[in-house]
């Protein structure tokens, strides 16, 4: 697994025991954003992202 710095557009390797982040700094502030993946998810990243702008568009609270 690796982290991925969004900064600098470069990847770090990390051991097999944790979790992937990625690092995002906007002005003074640092954002250090750990990644889960469930390994019972029925569900794919695409579907689950679709599903959210479903969500969103249907109940019109898009901005």
């Amino acid at each position: 697994m690796n982290t991925i710095d969004a900064t600098t557009n470069t990847t770090t390797p990390q051991s097999e025991n944790t979790q992937p982040s990625m690092i995002q700094k906007l002005g003074n502030t640092t954002y250090d954003v750990y990644i889960h993946f469930s390994q019972t998810s029925k569900e794919t990243m695409t579907d689950k992202v679709l599903r959210l702008i479903r969500n969103e568009v249907s109940t019109g609270n898009m901005s």
